[in-house]
C-alpha cells in the first residue's frame, strides 16, 4: 500500500509492484532493437561513437522519412544498434537541457578488466569522466560531442543475461525489506545466492558512492 510518510524514500511510496514476472500487458516485446537520437554532423558523431567508444559504423543511408538527413547505424557491441539522424550543417553542442520525453543519458556495458585502459583513453582524448560505485554496478560518466551524458557500466557481479531482471527485482525487495535507500552489494549477493546462482564478483576499484557526475 502506498504511503505519504516523509521518512520513506520517494521510490518506496508507490504501490506499483516491482517484479520480474511477465505483466498482463497488451503485447510483449522481445528486446531492444535500436535507439535513435538526433545527432549533429556525421564527422563528430563518428569520431565519438566509433573512434572513442569503439562502435563500428555498420550502416549509412538516407533517413527514409527525410532523405536530406543522413541515418548512421552503430553496433553497440552485442548486436543492439544505436542510430543517429545527422546533417552536415549541424554544429555539435556543449551541453543539453533534457525535458520530459528527452534522453537523460545512454549507458553502455564495458568489461571490468578494461577499466584502466578506458579511463586512460578518455583522458588522452580530452574527455573528462567521473567514477562511482552505484551499488548494483560500477560506472564511469562522460559526455559525447553534443553534451549527452554517457555512462559506461561494469557489472559488479557475473549475471546471466536471462536472469538479470530476476536478480535485480529480488535485490530490490531485499533493499526495501531492510529499509535501505539503495540496492548495494549485500542485497545483490543475497539475491544471487537465493536464486541458486554462483556469486562471482568482478574486480572493480573503490569509488565514491555519491550522486553526481562531471559537468
Amino acid at each position: 500500500m502506498a504511503t505519504d510518510d516523509p521518512d520513506v524514500p520517494p521510490a518506496d511510496r508507490s504501490d506499483i509492484p516491482v517484479t520480474a514476472e511477465a505483466p498482463d500487458s497488451a503485447l510483449s516485446v522481445t528486446g531492444t532493437d535500436h535507439i535513435t537520437l538526433i545527432g549533429s554532423n556525421e564527422e563528430d558523431t563518428v569520431e565519438f561513437y566509433r573512434d572513442v567508444l569503439g562502435m563500428p559504423l555498420v550502416m549509412r543511408q538516407p533517413n527514409l522519412d527525410a532523405p536530406e538527413v543522413t541515418h548512421l547505424f552503430f553496433d553497440s557491441g552485442d548486436g543492439r544498434i544505436i542510430t543517429f539522424f545527422v546533417e552536415e550543417d549541424r554544429e555539435s553542442a556543449a551541453g543539453q537541457r533534457p525535458g520530459i520525453g528527452a534522453v537523460h543519458h545512454l549507458a553502455f556495458s564495458i568489461e571490468a578488466e578494461e577499466l584502466p585502459a578506458i579511463k586512460e583513453a578518455l583522458s588522452e582524448r580530452g574527455h573528462r569522466y567521473s567514477e562511482f560505485d552505484r551499488g548494483a554496478f560500477h560506472s564511469l560518466y562522460t559526455r559525447d560531442h553534443n553534451g549527452l551524458t554517457i555512462e559506461l557500466v561494469v557489472d559488479k557481479y557475473e549475471l546471466p543475461d536471462d536472469r538479470r531482471g530476476e536478480v535485480m527485482a529480488l535485490a530490490h525487495s531485499k533493499r526495501v525489506a531492510a529499509g535501505d535507500e539503495y540496492v548495494d552489494d549485500e542485497h545483490m549477493e543475497a539475491a544471487i545466492d537465493e536464486l541458486g546462482l554462483d556469486v562471482v564478483r568482478n574486480e572493480v576499484p573503490d569509488a565514491a558512492t555519491g550522486t553526481g557526475y562531471a559537468e
